[in-house]
């Protein structure tokens, strides 16, 4: 187990923070891994409870009024944020947690929670960020232009995290991750 049991994974849309949790999750279940609440639609494959909660804008707004989320921030027009109660629950039961949120919400991790560390995911490059956010399909072209515009100012705050690793690949990156945590 690690010393600091919070850890907070980012890094920009596309660069493969859902991938790689999910692989680190399938290799190593022992930790508590939070699932965000969002007002954005589910993708194609995406499941309530596992992908997210998905809830309404009204729901959300009242979560954040009774200080039920950890972290919260608007992002692309949704909101997204994390549940505080099952975090704590987990750290109170000494479990490692393993957040995937976007650096505007590891910020509000870090304030709340000083002793998180924050993993910073990049990409190999520019150019593979923006391949790997149009092969998502997910994306029209003013969501895709908003997105990597949040992207290029994410990279150039990597300085904030306790840790980079670059993405090369889902397999390197995962066992970057199990070695940094200590799973």
């Amino acid at each position: 187990m690690t010393s600091s049991p919070v850890w907070v994974i980012s890094g920009p849309s596309a660069v493969g923070k859902g991938t790689v949790c999910a692989r680190l999750r399938t290799l190593h279940p022992e930790p508590f891994y939070s699932v965000s609440m969002t007002t954005r639609r589910a993708r194609p494959g995406e499941v309530e409870g596992k992908s997210y909660h998905f809830v309404s804008i009204d729901e959300f707004r009242d979560l954040i009024a009774n200080g039920e989320l950890l972290e919260y921030a608007e992002v692309h027009g949704n909101y997204y944020g994390t549940p505080r109660r099952p975090v704590l629950a987990a750290v109170a039961e000494g479990r490692p947690v393993i957040l995937e949120i976007d650096l505007q919400g590891a910020r509000q991790v870090k304030k709340n929670l000083p002793e998180a560390r924050l993993v910073f995911l990049s990409p190999p490059s520019w150019d593979e960020l923006v391949s790997r956010l149009r092969g998502r399909g997910t994306e029209d072209d003013e969501s895709m232009a908003r997105r990597l515009a949040t992207a290029k100012v994410e990279l150039a705050q990597v300085g904030e995290a306790d840790h980079e690793i670059v993405n090369v690949s889902i397999d390197e990156t995962v066992d970057a991750l199990v070695s940094l945590m200590g799973l």
